[in-house]
């Protein structure tokens, strides 16, 4: 027997509407615990605070380890989130989650651009080395879609 069907069973021997719905709120409490509010819920209205913004905290736990400073997510659709918007977000201290309508090189592709843009600054540039042409520097660009191309010496 089913839980659906043995909660069927329970309410037709006795148990009343009520009964049954509390058992039913308190299972999806147990699952869903946390307050959880949209755009819809919160309404912000212009006032005097005794609070200074530099003692307020909007940090909130994304899952696991992951922790955002700001709580905004940026939708996974393709017209919303690839590598510029998950930048804007990480460098904000939200997150952006690349969307699934891409082939898997081009989604490592805008992951990568996010990786490497950590902070704003860049952490392992794409570089050439003097001797290099120009149109190598130019297929770089091309390739990573990005304005210029550090030149190196051969220590790095």
């Amino acid at each position: 027997m089913t839980a659906t069907e043995n909660r069927t069973v329970q309410s037709t021997n006795g148990a009343t509407e009520h009964q049954v719905a509390a058992e039913l709120r308190n299972i999806r409490e147990d699952k869903f615990s946390g307050l959880g509010l949209t755009f819809d819920d919160v309404l912000l209205l212009p006032a005097e605070s005794n609070v200074l913004p530099n003692e307020v905290s909007t940090a909130t736990r994304f899952a696991g380890n992951i922790h955002l400073h700001i709580p905004i997510i940026s939708s996974a659709m393709d017209t919303v989130t690839e590598g510029r918007m998950a930048i804007a977000l990480a460098r904000e201290g939200g997150i952006g989650v690349i969307h699934r309508n891409l082939s898997i090189e081009q989604q490592v592709a805008e992951i990568d651009k996010v990786k490497r843009s950590e902070s704003g600054m860049i952490v392992e540039p794409v570089t050439l080395t003097a001797d290099q042409l120009v149109s190598d520097a130019m297929a770089v660009m091309s390739h990573y879609h990005i304005s210029g191309v550090p030149i190196t010496d051969s220590e790095g």
